[in-house]
């Protein structure tokens, strides 16, 4: 299937960002309000250096990874040729009257029926940019059923939209100047754009990794525009509370989760990680308690050897080998791609 440039820009309606969205970490002072922060991401302040370092793409020959799954980092590439999906780059504007456009990635489920039409997921990248791993993640959500949108959250920092991937290392060196606010507009654009489409329901869900898993922690707690079902965050955490350094009296106190954002999460959340991301791991308990008590509707996995990034990783050889490693990436993936599909088909209310 041809893949083709369309230079489409929609008129969106404004998109209201509630102002506690507008970062990643709240103020530990008595009001609990949410304060402006220069860091666009403290999710990535934490991160170690293999996660900030995008493994090297190694050629796979005509190698495509395993049916059913999304293709690791090296066998995309092939995936992509391969794919008997339509898909596409559009633009799409802001909002309404906008002059800047965001670069998305669309590809179209294959249906039997002609007729049917399918909802909406928004797939957010990491802080490596619209990778061709993330838009090989696209066309295994439209593989089970869905119209993918990958948007190109660096769009406007960039410099305007463009379909031409950048380094890994630019692309996380610009994603700091992309705040949470524009990261909720970026992911209404491209849930209006699809939710407009002639061959779409007017519902979606965002799923979403590492810096993206975070995006879709923070489109829970916007709430969403009429139609969002829930997310899926795979290695991200929710907003957290600034923890207080130690004095010579008194000990530290650790960041924690803000159970104010929480509380306004009103969608199905699912998160996905690997325990060798102790960062993400060690708050887990915390979430899954604040959740239960919330009485929200969340679930959260934590598998056992796997890594930061297991998804796009796989059984992928990194230059020293781990196969054990390796083989619990793999194993997550096997298991958390399935989950991930349930919960997208449940709250979407696809059969």
């Amino acid at each position: 299937m041809s893949r083709r440039i369309s230079l489409i820009a929609v008129a969106l309606p404004t998109v209201a960002i509630l102002a506690s969205c507008t970062l990643q970490r709240s103020s530990s002072s008595a009001s609990g309000a949410l304060a402006s922060s220069a860091r666009a991401d403290d999710h990535m302040a934490h991160m170690n250096a293999a996660d900030l370092s995008l493994p090297a793409m190694r050629s796979s020959g005509v190698q495509q990874g395993i049916a059913g799954l999304p293709a690791s980092t090296n066998t995309a590439p092939a995936r992509l040729k391969a794919s008997p999906r339509h898909a596409e780059w559009v633009k799409i504007a802001w909002d309404a009257g906008s002059a800047d456009s965001i670069m998305a990635w669309v590809v179209y489920p294959a249906s039997p029926n002609s007729r049917a039409k399918a909802p909406v997921v928004v797939v957010v990248h990491e802080i490596f940019g619209l990778s061709t791993w993330v838009r090989g993640v696209a066309d295994q959500v439209a593989a089970d059923g869905f119209i993918a949108i990958a948007p190109d959250f660096l769009s406007k920092v960039r410099g305007g939209p463009s379909s031409v991937e950048l380094p890994a290392d630019s692309a996380r060196k610009l994603i700091a100047g992309v705040n949470a606010a524009d990261r909720n507009r970026a992911i209404a654009a491209a849930a209006n754009y699809g939710m407009m489409l002639p061959s779409a329901q007017q519902k979606y869900a965002v799923i979403g990794y590492c810096w993206g898993g975070q995006t879709v922690f923070m489109h829970a707690v916007n709430g969403g525009l009429k139609g969002f079902s829930g997310g899926v965050a795979f290695y991200g955490l929710p907003y957290t509370t600034g923890g207080t350094p130690a004095t010579a009296t008194t000990a530290a106190v650790p960041a924690s989760i803000n159970t104010d954002s929480i509380a306004k999460i009103s969608k199905p959340v699912l998160l996905l990680n690997g325990s060798k991301d102790a960062r993400i791991a060690a708050a887990m308990p915390a979430l899954d308690s604040i959740m239960k008590a919330m009485k929200k509707d969340y679930s959260g996995t934590n598998y056992d050897g796997a890594t930061h990034g297991f998804l796009r990783a796989q059984d992928d050889p990194k230059a020293t080998r781990d196969e054990a490693e390796e083989a619990a990436n793999l194993a997550a993936t096997k298991d958390g791609w399935p989950k991930t599909i349930a919960f997208l088909k449940k709250n979407l209310g696809v059969k």
